[in-house]
């Protein structure tokens, strides 16, 4: 499974760790994605989705029905 969030399109960047001798090595800095399941009241269907906490935070803000059309606008199959 990719490490994507399927709203907000965040997914792993890089970086370097930096040591205490400050020694520079490669590392990934990952989104912190949950498993999600949203009632979608008005179509009376249950949405899995795998969202960072952002994007929870956006649905909750914003609603879900109303994130749903605009990922339905976007080409996002739901």
């Amino acid at each position: 499974m990719a490490r994507v969030c399927e709203l907000t399109g965040k997914r792993p960047i890089t970086g370097n760790k930096v040591s205490h001798s400050n020694i520079k090595t490669k590392r990934r800095f990952l989104p912190n994605l949950q498993t999600k399941r949203y009632f979608l009241a008005e179509e009376d269907i249950w949405v899995t989705m795998k969202i960072s906490s952002e994007a929870i935070r956006t649905i909750n803000k914003n609603g879900l029905y109303s994130v749903v059309k605009q990922m339905r606008a976007a080409g996002v199959k739901i």
